[in-house]
């Protein structure tokens, strides 16, 4: 497991490794300079299908029907609400890199 500050060093990590490095992103929705939807959609653009199609979890204090619908608009896999049930989270994991 690995930690970026913000969305743009989330995306700057993903790249500076080969495909396949990354089993996952936990994103953040509210991050300084590039927020988790924006660094999203950098992610989705990416030429390359081993980048562009990791599994992205959405992490947010945002909770409402709305907040969920735009972060699976927005290119994300899933969205978890804050504070963060870790059994439901290990759930959405194992349900997407299987």
């Amino acid at each position: 497991m690995e930690h970026a500050e913000d969305g743009q060093i989330c995306v700057d990590m993903l790249c500076g490794h080969q495909p396949g490095y990354y089993d996952l992103i936990l994103m953040d929705i509210q991050m300084p300079n590039l927020n988790g939807y924006d660094a999203t959609k950098k992610i989705r653009s990416l030429p390359d299908e081993g980048f562009s199609r990791i599994p992205i979890l959405a992490m947010t204090a945002n909770a409402f029907d709305e907040d969920k619908k735009k972060a699976i608009a927005m290119g994300m896999n899933g969205h978890l609400a804050k504070p963060i049930d870790v059994k439901q989270m290990m759930e959405k994991m194992a349900g997407l890199i299987g």
